[in-house]
């Protein structure tokens, strides 16, 4: 009788072990695949942090608006495309200068 209390136990023991182990499984997968996530999507900052935003959304969309409408001129006015490719790209290179030299608010 003792022999069948004592078989039945450590299956018993072995049963609670098993699912131990596969709780403990499962959830280092699930800190894993937190932890993953948590990497990979970007956190949201709310603007620059201490300063006031550089540029409002309507200025960056002039910006972009202005600038496409450059590159449409540029590729419908000249003729020879390494011109243009040369054109786009010193547009693109002195964008920044521009936006520094129309927008500054010193």
């Amino acid at each position: 009788m003792s022999k069948e209390r004592a078989q039945r136990r450590a299956a018993r023991e072995a049963e609670l072990a098993r699912r131990r182990v596969l709780r403990e499984r499962a959830t280092a997968r699930r800190d894993r695949r937190r932890a993953l996530l948590r990497r990979m999507v970007p956190t949201v900052r709310r603007g620059r942090t201490g300063r006031l935003p550089r540029y409002s959304r309507g200025e960056r969309s002039a910006i972009v608006a202005l600038t496409l409408a450059a590159i449409v001129l540029i590729w419908a006015l000249v003729p020879d495309l390494a011109l243009r490719l040369m054109l786009i790209v010193l547009l693109l290179l002195v964008l920044p200068v521009i936006v520094v030299i129309a927008l500054d608010r010193r």
